[in-house]
């Protein structure tokens, strides 16, 4: 351990850009969930399809294939992206593929009644989304979505095959110097470890401050509320 001591505050370099990965990629991915999910759930086929056929190809093939493609293979069209970039955009795309049908089966698990008290107040689809279901569903989501944001720190250890420097990067770096295999690895485990178990108690913290909201109102009370937001 005390060969790789001088090489800590390389490490923790890389940790901070792990966790700028991190934060970018899931940044996208909810942007990209939302917009799919949402765009699933749309009877208009030029709406619904294209959203299906990304889902399934983006949650069907390798993140790893997916960043290589986006590194090495966009060049030939013309388009180049920085390391960093691409590992955002292929975070971000993967992790929003799996995280859009948690969008979608959040929204279609509230109960039957919800849909019909938006119906009595003639909402449009777009004012019930905002006003009665979206409100309901983004609670039942976080249990999952705290699952992605793990599951998406964890996989940013793949874009040091793209040159970036992250965390697993630089523990590369140190090992090829000190050649202190267990030590190196041991070290960087104990650090993804440690943010996971982070997130995961902010996870927690979060699902409690919501909790009551997860109790879905009688109709009676969700139309008095929505009539309430439609006349300001």
């Amino acid at each position: 351990m005390s060969a790789i001591a001088p090489y800590l505050p390389l490490l923790l370099d890389g940790l901070l850009i792990t966790l700028a990965l991190t934060v970018c990629g899931m940044a996208l991915a909810l942007a990209v969930a939302f917009t799919a999910g949402l765009a699933r759930l749309s009877p208009r086929r030029l709406l619904r399809w294209p959203a299906g056929i990304f889902v399934e190809v983006f949650r069907g093939t390798s993140m790893l294939v997916q960043l290589f493609w986006l590194f090495f293979a966009l060049p030939f069209f013309g388009v180049q992206l920085t390391p960093f970039a691409a590992g955002v955009l292929a975070l971000g795309l993967n992790e929003g593929a799996y995280a859009a049908e948690i969008v979608r089966g959040s929204i279609n698990s509230l109960p039957r009644g919800q849909h019909e008290a938006a119906a009595t107040l003639s909402m449009s689809p777009s004012l019930k989304m905002r006003r009665v279901l979206l409100p309901q569903a983004i609670p039942v989501m976080l249990p999952s979505f705290g699952n992605v944001l793990i599951d998406l720190l964890k996989n940013t250890s793949l874009v040091s095959l793209v040159t970036v420097a992250d965390l697993t990067f630089r523990a590369q770096m140190v090992r090829t110097s000190t050649g202190a295999t267990t030590a190196v690895f041991g070290t960087i485990l104990v650090m993804y470890f440690v943010v996971s178990y982070l997130l995961s108690l902010g996870r927690g913290w979060l699902e409690k401050r919501v909790a009551p909201d997860r109790i879905a109102p009688t109709r009676a009370s969700l139309v008095r509320r929505a009539a309430g937001g439609v006349v300001q």
